[in-house]
């Protein structure tokens, strides 16, 4: 089976197998067959509009497919995004400019300088100030009839049942794999339907999963990548706009599960390269074997996620590390100390730690010999996810006293030299 690159794990940076059989095709088809799986059923009660209302949303009131019987669906839709970061913001602004009822937020995190770049819901005034209060301002001044409902809480498998439970279309703005599973594997068991996004670097994916013909996330990515291999946004980067393009278009692929009307993602996942410009489109099959959506599911309730996707487990034999502080002390006591910075060279023109080595985590394999066996070894990275990795290597290859500063060099530059900048 040839290999599918992919942004939802690491976009260039991994290759990874897919269990089911992937085609490329052009964006025309036909939806699956079967029920419906979208917005509420023609007939049902609807909220009237306001006059103020109807002048606000006038540009959809003339829209045939939208008119006024699809405005009152929007405002009777109740949509829940989970992360009000990079995928979140444009996603929760636009879905409340398009007067969306009701807007479930779920997000524990506060608004830091570096979310700015891409996170559009927050400015410079909310740094330091939990993103749901900066997000609940800025949706409340875009459009004051929309009602917001904040979840300040980790989405976990103790309360995602409850979170979600009430809404009608879920929109899984998270950037970490134990999120994805468990807001799919939630949609599934709630019969609501997930508006998925990622992205990576230039790359992006979206797609509409958990609906009762379609694949769930699981049909795609039956397993999580090994943990480490795919970078984070904080160590791999992300391209500004990137999520604002990707969250639009999941805001409207949940306007189109609203009003029932268009050709939504189900069975279909899109790509996106920014480089490029360039989207592609392939098909998903729903896997027949699949644990939670197949017909003979094995997963009826759920797991702890973090545990399926190996967050926490130890990186290696006895996987040491080593705080900021405790290496200034070590260079202090012993100058044989030697500290391999595995970041790339782009990075290491940002911030840098005083005499270390440079030797990228890719090319850490192929220059081995430039280390001496018996040294102190200490590597570090930016935040210690690819010192972890090289601590791996090098163990692999006969090191035995090597260590991975904890935080990488964002914890040196907070914990021991200020001058250092942070990234």
């Amino acid at each position: 089976m040839p290999p599918v690159r992919s942004a939802g794990y690491g976009g260039r940076a991994a290759t990874i197998f897919r269990r089911m059989p992937v085609d490329e095709r052009a964006p025309a088809g036909a939806p699956p067959s079967g029920r419906d799986p979208r917005g509420p059923a023609p007939g049902a009660a609807l909220p009237r509009l306001s006059h103020e209302e109807i002048l606000r949303y006038s540009r959809h009131l003339v829209l045939p497919d939208v008119g006024v019987e699809g405005q009152r669906a929007l405002k009777a839709a109740r949509v829940v995004i989970v992360g009000a970061g990079g995928l979140g913001s444009p996603a929760a602004l636009y879905l409340a400019a398009a007067g969306v009822g009701t807007l479930g937020l779920v997000d524990f995190d506060v608004v830091d300088r570096t979310n700015l770049q891409r996170q559009i819901l927050h400015g410079t005034a909310a740094i330091g100030r939990p993103k749901l209060e900066s997000a609940r301002a800025r949706i409340l001044d875009v459009n004051p009839h929309v009602r917001v409902e904040s979840f300040e809480t980790r989405l976990t498998s103790a309360n995602a049942l409850e979170v979600l439970r009430d809404f009608d279309v879920v929109v899984d703005g998270s950037d970490n794999f134990p999120t994805r599973y468990l807001v799919n594997d939630a949609c599934v068991l709630l019969g609501k339907p997930n508006v998925y996004g990622s992205i990576f670097r230039f790359e992006g994916q979206a797609s509409v999963f958990a609906t009762p013909d379609g694949p769930c996330y699981r049909c795609l990515y039956a397993e999580p990548p090994p943990p480490g291999l795919v970078p984070s946004c904080a160590e791999g980067g992300v391209l500004g706009v990137l999520p604002g393009i990707v969250g639009s278009i999941q805001a409207l692929e949940a306007i189109k599960l609203i009003l029932r009307r268009g050709e939504p993602l189900v069975g279909r996942l899109l790509l996106f390269d920014a480089l490029r410009l360039q989207f592609r489109e392939l098909t998903i099959a729903k896997d027949v074997a699949c644990p939670v959506c197949g017909p003979h599911a094995t997963i009826t309730s759920l797991i702890d996620y973090e545990a399926f996707c190996g967050v926490g487990a130890e990186p290696g034999p006895g996987g040491p590390e080593i705080t900021a502080l405790e290496l200034k002390a070590a260079l202090v006591r012993s100058p044989h100390v030697v500290v391999v910075d595995v970041r790339e060279p782009h990075e290491r023109a940002i911030a840098r730690i005083p005499g270390t080595v440079l030797i990228p985590l890719g090319e850490l394999p192929a220059r081995l010999a430039e280390l001496d066996a018996h040294a102190d070894i200490v590597t570090h990275c930016h935040h210690g996810t690819r010192s972890l990795q090289a601590l791996q290597i090098l163990r692999a290859a006969g090191f035995p006293r090597v260590r991975s500063l904890r935080g990488g060099i964002d914890a040196w530059a907070v914990e021991v030299d200020p001058a250092v900048p942070r990234y």
